[in-house]
């Protein structure tokens, strides 16, 4: 049975829905998983804490299915330290993480809608793998950026990755990924009123006067939410039943190092 540390910050439904997508395959026989804790960066009794009954929420939903929440507030942190230098504070914090956790153990650690940078020593000492909006060879940078990149590229397609947590954020290798295409169709339409709305103003002021109620900006983004649940849940099933492991910081399979990371669209796209 695969342990499975679980690290999030609990934010709203999307970290439950992210818990929710893999205890339901548990629960009904088709993942043989376990979870040992749940880590969250914020213990609730934070103030100002915008996201309480979310956070609330969410960890009644943990404790629902019988996993240990263990909370470290970073706010309350040593708060002197991370105003001085946050490289240190960050070793300190990781310290902490290590030690709560680790006495549970773990095989594999996944962030989950987890909003705080890993520290280098914690990214040395465990095996954790995160989800990044894009192909291996897309764009790097949050949702939002990854899609106005796109854009502006004129790209053809978008995708969904797994990849290995290391000390270069967003630079691990990839593990597991979807790809999807972002044009024909519904696309055509979207983009040509894109090109046209580009023959009077930058791509930044669109970007700027529309955000993200941009209708083709919108659309890359549905199309890439419900692909992320299924990749998590495809990406845990091949650790569980042993298919693949992490060694060394990279992908392995039957004794081998692989030369890329496992291509799951059919499957992904199979479960939506």
């Amino acid at each position: 049975m695969l342990k499975l540390g679980w690290f999030s910050t609990g934010r709203g439904p999307g970290s439950r829905n992210l818990l929710k997508a893999v205890m339901d395959e548990k629960l009904a026989g088709r993942l043989d998983v376990e979870i040992p804790f749940v880590f969250c960066n914020w213990d609730n009794t934070e103030t100002p804490n915008s996201r309480k009954e979310q956070r609330e929420m969410f960890f009644e939903m943990a404790k629902g299915y019988g996993i240990p929440v263990v909370a470290v507030s970073w706010k309350k942190f040593m708060p002197e330290l991370r105003a001085e230098d946050e490289t240190a504070w960050g070793r300190e914090y990781g310290k902490v993480l290590r030690a709560e956790t680790g006495r549970y153990g773990m095989d594999l650690g996944i962030l989950a809608g987890y909003m705080l940078w890993m520290d280098d020593d914690t990214c040395d000492a465990y095996d954790m793998m995160n989800l990044h909006p894009a192909l291996p060879t897309g764009p790097k940078g949050t949702w939002q950026e990854v899609i106005w990149q796109l854009i502006g590229e004129d790209a053809a397609e978008q995708g969904v990755m797994m990849h290995i947590c290391t000390k270069e954020h967003d630079r691990g290798d990839a593990l597991t990924y979807c790809r999807f295409p972002i044009r024909g169709g519904d696309y055509d339409a979207l983009w040509d009123s894109m090109h046209e709305k580009l023959r009077t103003k930058s791509l930044e002021q669109i970007r700027e006067e529309e955000g993200e109620d941009e209708p083709l900006f919108r659309r890359i983004r549905e199309d890439g939410s419900r692909r992320e649940l299924p990749l998590i849940v495809e990406t845990v099933r091949l650790f569980a039943e042993g298919k693949v492991v992490i060694r060394d910081k990279r992908l392995w399979r039957d004794g081998r190092m692989l030369d890329g990371p496992y291509n799951l669209s059919a499957e992904v796209d199979g479960a939506i």
